[in-house]
């Protein structure tokens, strides 16, 4: 907490974290192959992401003649040193460095996994923050979209820690559901210049953070709203703006949101509140990823995987970087020895 999402930050804190928690991760991989009883040798390559402590696209920083940034710590050489094992970490920097934002990244994988010919399908991933990817039934690159779209569940999440200290976040929606939502409160929230750049794009925690709330609540004057009535009004931010991101995208593109299936992943999805509104507000068949047998909750990983192989294997895809998408291979690769 002392370096995520700062603008300032004492330097010297940051160096020694992305030493630690390169070697954090790497402890937990061999901790979890020897639960497994899977030997290093077993393991062809580590994918590792890393943590994320400051995501600067232009739309955030907005200073002139600066690009895009993003930095994820975790040193990549510690976890091949410590495991033995290949190691491919710090994938954001080249999809900057080819044009991209650095995020969202999912559309790599999601094209090679999930794209399907007799199917149009939205790939909804509902994290700390929401993404998409929309992959058309012809499997045409040119066609695709991916996005942020806003908040997912770091908002609902950090405020529920805020109240309740022994809570991680609003178990099946059990405190929003005994809530109301706040309109004046909603339309501030919605209010920020992020909804009105175009698509695609991408954000953080930068953006949506306890201060971003705090000062919707006191533009809308809601400062004394209870925290279940703050919770409904958060779960039905994300919802609105998910859906409202999918209607926009989809009728630049003229997509029938009726013939789209939205197989959703990541955290949200265990909120039954945010989904019953995601299914009020959009046409689309909704689908469990489950069906195409792919764990939700294990989707970003395996997502990861698949970037740190097609790296490995001298792999390339054949996006547009119109859409946002550059067509590069991601991640550094780290020998053990």
């Amino acid at each position: 907490r002392k370096v995520f999402t700062k603008k300032e930050i004492i330097f010297q804190d940051l160096v020694l974290l992305n030493e630690i928690i390169g070697t954090v991760h790497a402890e937990m991989v061999l901790e979890c192959l020897k639960k497994w009883k899977i030997t290093t040798d077993e393991i062809d390559a580590i994918a590792s992401h890393g943590q994320t402590v400051f995501h600067a696209p232009k739309n955030l920083h907005q200073l002139a003649g600066f690009p895009n940034a993003t930095l994820q710590i975790g040193d990549g050489d510690h976890i091949a040193v410590k495991t033995g094992i290949i190691t491919v970490s710090d994938f954001r920097q080249k999809h900057v460095a080819a044009g991209g934002e650095g995020a969202p990244l999912a559309v790599y994988g999601d094209y090679f996994l999930f794209g399907q010919k007799d199917e149009n399908r939205i790939m909804l991933n509902i994290g700390g923050i929401s993404n998409f990817t929309f992959l058309p039934a012809n499997r045409n690159p040119s066609q695709i979209i991916v996005t942020d779209t806003g908040t997912g569940n770091t908002l609902i999440d950090n405020f529920v820690k805020m109240h309740f200290p022994d809570k991680a976040f609003d178990e099946d929606a059990q405190m929003a559901k005994k809530g109301s939502v706040n309109q004046a409160l909603l339309q501030s929230l919605k209010a920020d210049d992020f909804f009105k750049n175009k698509f695609p794009k991408s954000t953080g925690q930068e953006l949506f953070s306890v201060a971003y709330v705090e000062n919707a609540l006191e533009k809308s004057n809601s400062k004394r709203i209870s925290i279940e009535d703050l919770l409904a009004t958060l779960t039905r931010f994300t919802a609105e703006t998910i859906a409202e991101a999918v209607e926009i995208n989809m009728a630049n593109s003229n997509q029938n949101l009726k013939e789209i299936t939205i197989y959703a992943s990541g955290g949200g999805v265990h909120n039954p509140l945010l989904m019953q509104w995601l299914r009020e507000l959009l046409p689309c068949k909704f689908r469990n990823i489950d069906e195409l047998g792919f764990s939700g909750d294990a989707k970003e990983a395996i997502l990861f995987a698949v970037l740190a192989n097609e790296t490995l294997a001298g792999g390339n895809s054949q996006f547009d970087l119109k859409n946002g998408i550059p067509s590069v291979c991601m991640g550094k690769i780290s020998l053990p020895t």
